[in-house]
């Protein structure tokens, strides 16, 4: 009796330890999955995203001229491929647009661009802005426009509507500043990376 429960200890034990290991690949596996398809806010400039890391020397460059402290670099937690590679989290920092890191990419991975407007309009294009109106105090009736008023572009970029209501247009850059301004938490307004 006392055999046949240790053996059936022993194969449950067996039994527990298999299924945790191919649970934990199986979290590693959709990890490195999750990682490899994830896109980021690129720098205003930036190339298609595979040229883009095939030209990016990880110089920093673009991340120590910017005055607003917007640009980052990559850690080992977004993926070997991306590793110190330059990425905004506009809710931490927004791009102000100012151009100043495609002035000092020394390999073109950022494009320069000037800083009119019309330049900024047509060859910026980081993301855009997508409204929850779930979340969002103008579509729920209550009036905020905190977002419009913060994008560069007003009128252009993005229309009011009702109850300052935004209506995100085609001409949105995605330089983040709206969801940085967004009162709401979590954001009510999200700036989602341009596919390239």
């Amino acid at each position: 009796m006392g055999l046949n429960r240790r053996k059936f200890l022993l194969a449950g034990a067996a039994a527990f330890t298999g299924v945790a290991s191919l649970l934990a690949a199986g979290r590693r596996g959709f990890a490195r999955t999750a990682t490899r398809f994830r896109r980021f806010l690129r720098p205003p400039g930036a190339l298609g995203e595979q040229e883009f890391l095939e030209r990016c020397i990880r110089c920093a460059r673009c991340a120590a001229v910017c005055p607003n402290t917007a640009i980052q670099m990559t850690g080992f937690g977004l993926g070997l491929r991306n590793l110190n590679t330059p990425y905004i989290v506009p809710r931490e920092q927004a791009c102000m647009l100012c151009m100043k890191c495609t002035e000092v990419c020394p390999t073109g991975a950022l494009t320069r661009i000037d800083v009119d407007d019309d330049s900024v309009l047509t060859q910026v294009k980081m993301g855009r802005a997508v409204v929850d109106r779930s979340m969002c105090f103008s579509y729920q009736g209550r009036t905020c426009g905190v977002c419009i008023r913060a994008c560069p572009f007003p009128g252009v970029a993005m229309k009011t509507g009702m109850y300052e209501q935004p209506i995100v247009t085609d001409a949105c850059v995605g330089c983040g500043l709206c969801e940085r301004a967004c009162i709401h938490v979590p954001q009510a307004i999200r700036i989602v990376p341009v596919e390239s």
